[in-house]
């Protein structure tokens, strides 16, 4: 047993194991398993015409990536197939996950869901949500008389 402090015993193991899992989730705060799956980093963006997310998905198979906006959210599913090892091969380690990736993100009223573009390159996934017209800022200029 190794004590941390007066009268309070934890095993080595337990704690060798915990401060790997706070170690895990300081390195990727928002990527990894949650109660749904695996959840992807996402990065949100904003312009004058549009909005941008952009979402980490590496080794997914583009044709597997599955894109809604339904009800003013934008649903993002993908699958990412598990590796097997050959049969003349030991894995000693293996850290990559495997699974169903899925992300929700409401959206604005103000976003035409007729016109969502997206597009994979590199592992990343970018989804582009234009404004509708009328939801886009003008500037209107003022007349002198």
């Amino acid at each position: 047993m190794l004590t941390l402090w007066r009268n309070h015993h934890i095993p080595f193991g337990a704690l060798s194991r915990e401060v790997d899992r706070l170690m895990n989730d300081v390195a990727t705060p928002t990527a990894g398993w949650s109660g749904y799956g695996l959840t992807p980093a996402a990065d949100i963006a904003e312009t004058q015409a549009a909005f941008k997310v952009v979402l980490d998905l590496p080794g997914h198979d583009p044709k597997a990536i599955q894109i809604q906006v339904q009800d003013d959210v934008l649903t993002v599913q993908s699958e990412r197939k598990l590796v097997e090892a050959a049969k003349d091969e030991t894995v000693h380690r293996s850290e990559r996950l495997a699974g169903t990736s899925l992300r929700s993100f409401s959206l604005p009223a103000s976003v035409d869901a007729s016109k969502v573009e997206a597009t994979y390159e590199n592992g990343v996934l970018t989804v582009v949500l234009p404004k509708r017209e009328e939801a886009r800022a003008r500037t209107i200029e003022v007349s002198v008389k």
